[in-house]
């Protein structure tokens, strides 16, 4: 009788581990869902579904509320109960109007998006497929949310309600990547992170300071990248897929691959792409200002200029890029979660196309070679997590990450002989302790950060004609930035149609720089510096459902933004006979946030959102004219320059409206719209009010889609309007290389469109085939604030193979 009993446990268990396993499908292709969350609030438990749509859910064994949300489905709850009574088989059904998705950024804990009262965008995996882009600027740019403006093609510097640069953070699995050299000139940084290797990438909109501290003025966006999926069994599960693309406009191919290998609590993800892009190609129909002319080259020891054969590739423009992921993880049962990530992103040299364009009085280029060293970056991160409950938290996670950032500057004047480089290298380390805890209606989500920032900058030159070193400046001092800070966020559900927010931070900021190395270029009076901030701020903010298809949501809140390194300590020539020097008393900048947003869903057919917002900004941070013992202008590179330093000199205000529509037709089609207006004003030396210039100009995308069992299609018209002479920003109407010229000779930015068309197609269960046309109609066009000019008509085929 004991041996058939063993017998009949051996025969059983597998079965009922199996009756564990929840498979969740498309309604209407049948097909098993990736990604999908399954979300307990009471207990605090939550599952994603793998490549297959299965999921372990045994650790919800009698939870009577599971919610189970899908990115494009309608969100069901159900019991267990339920779900083992239907064969743990669910099937969702696709929706064009949707109000719930899983989010983090809000609190750094999954959460539901209609319990944040704040603008939240997400772009999922499917998005990323059926827009294809090329970089991750290009992959924010495709929200028609998010306004990208390039200096170069290896580059890409969102703006979001009129800030950009160090005013926006980016953070990747919750670790913050902004180092303490981000600058308020347009950044490159975001091009470091892979389209395909991000899983899910969410927009928060305006201030988010409380949760990721200094440079969340604008906004935060936060890239998850892949997660080692699990066996939902015994059986060892291994997927991945392969891609390769090419784009006709600047000759693009690209190649990917990634795999996961996943037992039942041990999984291994690994990520490879290469990306190699050509000079890119204008349009044929525009202003011919953009035309570029020129190419410039050294022979017999001499910069010659020559005639551009095709004044329509933006040469030199070419560059490639390596991206390495590895994830390790380990999950011993349904309380502990261990992952540790290796990142690595390393591009080739590329030109800084808007300094290539730019001409002497005389016609002849500055310069001969500016461009931008290998940009590197790497990210070592272990994240262990707990879901428990106790007295103090019910979910706990430790962030431990240490990132390397190297970047450098090449310049030459044209026909000088001193080839500069000014090497950067960052190395930054970062804890993070968060917690969670629900008691009954209350919520709180609280946490510890520690950042430290260790700067190197070295600046060298050569005489191109011999070889023999020539002494420069470095860029930066050695400094050590260092950020300490304590935060919390209250959640109060009054009852099931109102929820109440409110978040507090306070934080202590300090740089310590070494200026020794520059005492012999500078008459400075100090050796050393210590500058050393607090900031303390809090948001309220409500969401009120009246009704099951409406959501309001009001939110008040502060950001700011302390002084780093680039702030404190750059010396660097913006242009020529002027300098940036050190300013060692700045103090930290604050932003003052309102917002009010509505959602409404209209049947099952229409989704209508607007969000309005105002924001000031007070003590900006703002370059203005200084003194270096009591002089106004030093001798630099040669020259006599006059000085300038980043001072705590002025106000800014910002206010806009972000406003959606999407429109489930009929047949399969779906209608959907994006428009962003935003107004700027900041103050500059003289008092006077001037438009600020990290506001772009009203910006937006509509698109028709059509999804049918194995075909998508979109045809989609991105757009901008023009910003005329007296529109732009005193710094803007500097820079004549950039901007068409008007009816009087003034610079301005022109109103531009494109007409795009792509589509998908799903060969095999394995198999799928993309292809589209961007710029359609070959507009010849630059985003505004942009040094290149964009693409003209590309041709786009990419073939996806997946296992």
């Amino acid at each position: 009788m004991k041996y058939i009993c063993i017998l009949c446990w051996f025969l059983w268990a597998p079965a009922t581990a199996q009756l564990q396993t929840i498979t969740i499908k498309d309604s209407q292709t049948g097909e098993g869902l990736e990604m999908v969350t399954l979300l307990s609030e009471s207990p605090k438990l939550f599952a994603t579904t793998n490549h297959k749509g299965e999921a372990d859910i045994s650790a919800f064994k009698n939870v009577l509320n599971i919610q189970v949300l899908g990115f494009g489905y309608k969100t069901v709850v159900k019991s267990f109960a339920e779900i083992e009574q239907a064969g743990f088989i669910l099937q969702l059904d696709a929706s064009a109007a949707h109000f719930e998705e899983i989010v983090v950024t809000a609190t750094r804990w999954k959460q539901s998006s209609k319990n944040v009262p704040a603008k939240i965008s997400v772009i999922s995996p499917k998005d990323v497929t059926s827009y294809n882009p090329q970089t991750a600027a290009d992959m924010l740019g495709s929200t028609g949310e998010v306004f990208i403006q390039k200096s170069q093609q290896g580059g890409g510097s969102p703006m979001i309600r009129g800030f950009a640069t160090n005013r926006l953070l980016y953070a990747v699995d919750g670790v913050r990547m902004n180092s303490a050299i981000f600058r308020a000139g347009n950044i490159q940084n975001v091009i470091a992170l892979d389209p395909f290797a991000i899983e899910n990438t969410e927009i928060f909109f305006g201030p988010g300071s409380i949760i990721f501290g200094s440079d969340a003025i604008g906004g935060v966006m936060s890239f998850q990248t892949l997660t080692p999926q699990l066996s939902a069994s015994e059986d060892l599960l291994i997927t991945g897929k392969a891609v390769s693309r090419y784009a006709s406009a600047n000759s693009e191919f690209t190649k990917h691959f990634d795999v996961n290998a996943a037992g039942k609590k041990f999984s291994y993800v690994a990520s490879l792409t290469h990306a190699d892009y050509g000079h890119l190609q204008m349009g044929k129909n525009g202003p011919d200002s953009y035309l570029k002319h020129y190419t410039v080259q050294r022979l017999d020891s001499m910069d010659r200029v020559f005639e551009n054969k095709d004044p329509m590739v933006q040469d030199p423009t070419a560059y490639s890029q390596l991206n390495l992921m590895q994830k390790l993880r380990f999950r011993p049962n349904a309380e502990w979660n261990f992952e540790y990530a290796f990142h690595l992103s390393e591009s080739s040299e590329f030109s800084r196309y808007d300094r290539l364009i730019e001409t002497q009085s005389n016609g002849l280029p500055v310069s001969a070679v500016w461009n931008y060293g290998p940009q590197i970056w790497r990210m070592h991160n272990l994240s262990i997590s707990q879901v428990t409950s106790n007295k103090f938290y019910d979910g706990m996670t430790l962030r431990l990450a240490h990132q390397y950032f190297e970047e450098s500057r090449i310049d030459r004047r044209l026909n000088h002989h001193r080839l500069r480089n000014n090497l950067e290298e960052v190395n930054a380390f970062s804890i993070n302790l968060d917690f969670e805890k629900d008691i009954h209606k209350h919520r709180i989500h609280y946490g510890l950060e520690y950042v430290v920032n260790d700067v190197n900058s070295t600046g060298t030159a050569v005489d191109i004609r011999n070889g023999s070193a020539i002494q420069v400046p470095d860029r930066y001092p050695a400094s050590v930035w260092k950020s300490y800070a304590a935060y919390a966020n209250y959640q109060y559900k009054v009852s099931d149609r109102l929820l109440l927010q409110a978040g507090a931070r306070i934080g202590a900021y300090d740089i310590q720089s070494d200026f020794t190395r520059h005492l012999v270029f500078f008459p400075f009076d100090f050796t050393n510096s210590t500058v050393k901030n607090s900031a303390a701020i809090g948001s309220l903010g409500f969401v009120y459902r009246p009704a099951e298809k409406w959501r309001l949501h009001v939110n008040l809140g502060t950001g700011f933004r302390a002084p780093n390194v680039d702030d404190i300590g750059k010396i660097f020539d913006f242009v020529s006979g002027e300098v940036i020097v050190p300013n060692t008393s700045l103090k930290a900048e604050y932003a003052y946030n309102g917002e009010i947003g509505i959602t409404k869903i209209f049947g099952e057919r229409i989704k209508l959102e607007l969000a309005a917002y105002y924001t000031y900004l007070d003590h900006a941070m703002v370059r203005r004219a200084f003194q270096v013992n009591g002089q106004d202008s030093i001798l630099y590179d040669g020259q006599m320059s006059k000085v300038y330093a980043i001072q705590n000199a002025a106000y800014g205000r910002v206010s806009g409206l972000n406003a959606g529509i999407e429109i489930k037709l009929f047949s399969g089609w779906s209608l959907l719209s994006k428009y962003n207006y935003q107004s700027g004003k900041e103050e500059m030396d003289n008092g006077e009010v001037k438009p600020s210039r990290h506001a772009a100009p009203a910006f937006g995308m509509t698109q028709l889609v059509f999804h049918k069992k194995k075909l998508d299609l979109q045809f989609y018209a991105v757009y901008s309007a023009s910003v005329i002479y007296e529109d732009l920003n005193p710094e803007e109407q500097s820079k004549l290389a950039i901007y068409a010229k008007d009816a009087n000779g003034n610079p301005y930015s022109p109103s531009w469109y494109t007409i795009n068309f792509k589509t998908m197609y799903q060969l095999h269960e394995n198999w799928t085939l993309s292809a589209g046309i961007e710029n359609l109609t070959d507009q010849r066009y630059r985003p505004y604030s942009s040094g290149l000019v964009a693409g003209g008509r590309n041709f786009i085929l990419a073939l996806r193979a997946g296992f």
